[in-house]
């Protein structure tokens, strides 16, 4: 089943909605950072509802793919409440670095509280940042490993974040890139909007949330197939780059190398 991941950077649509629907994605920075601090309380225990606990199982994929090893300097980006920046900071061990940025304070709030709440010496290496996926505040080749969930798909300018993701990597490093799926194969396509109508919505209605979850169908549809994604990171300057279907077709994660 499709976890119900927003995403935590500047949530718009490139291009009008699909006349598909009439769902409308978020258009004012100012909405959208009030939207993202409004589901911050409840966000987690939605993707667990919803995802059936598989939204856990990608993360891990997608920060297996990022190429971090121990002792690394990484860079979680749109990194929401936290959880692959902690899987992250498992990865690099108590001498490596992560960094989680992200524009919703209380995002970053509750990422910060479930640190000082966790035992593990590792999580200590984690520094949580307010700040602009379309600016990013590092240095050029300042990371060895880079990885976004669910946060590409919404920015306002992929080529620009993908373009920023690229310049603060190091050379033969990788950015791991886990979102929905939007998929080429049409009975795929329509069972995920099946699910988002029929399964999401509803649910996130139990918790206030309705308005803030309708737009996911039409925030897919507007985003990138995996061979698109894989063009814009090759343009971008990606020496390599290559996308891999998940859950079913439902969730798709891009794996790109400088």
């Amino acid at each position: 089943m499709a976890s119900v991941h927003l995403s935590f950077c500047q949530l718009a649509g490139n291009r009008p909605p699909s006349h598909r629907s009439r769902r409308l994605p978020v258009r004012c920075a100012d909405d959208r950072q009030a939207l993202f601090n409004r589901i911050a309380p409840v966000y987690d225990n939605l993707n667990d509802l919803l995802s059936l606990g598989q939204h856990r199982v990608w993360k891990r994929m997608a920060v297996s793919w990022s190429g971090a090893k121990v002792g690394d300097n990484v860079l979680d980006l749109c990194c929401g409440s936290g959880d692959l920046a902690f899987l992250m900071s498992e990865k690099v061990g108590p001498t490596g670095k992560v960094i989680g940025l992200d524009f919703s304070k209380e995002q970053l709030l509750i990422a910060a509280s479930r640190q000082h709440s966790r035992p593990k010496a590792c999580y200590k290496n984690i520094k949580w940042v307010e700040g602009d996926a379309l600016n990013l505040p590092f240095s050029d080749s300042y990371f060895d490993a880079v990885t976004i969930g669910y946060g590409l798909r919404n920015v306002v300018d992929k080529q620009k974040a993908m373009k920023e993701m690229y310049r603060v990597l190091r050379p033969g490093s990788k950015v791991s890139v886990l979102d929905f799926n939007k998929s080429t194969n049409p009975f795929t396509a329509s069972f995920q909007e099946w699910v988002i109508d029929t399964v999401v919505v509803p649910a996130a209605t139990g918790f206030g949330l309705a308005k803030e979850y309708r737009y996911l169908n039409s925030s897919i549809q507007e985003f990138l197939t995996g061979k698109e994604l894989e063009k814009l990171a090759l343009e971008t300057g990606f020496s390599n780059a290559r996308y891999f279907e998940v859950g079913g077709g439902l969730m798709g994660n891009l794996v790109a190398t400088r």
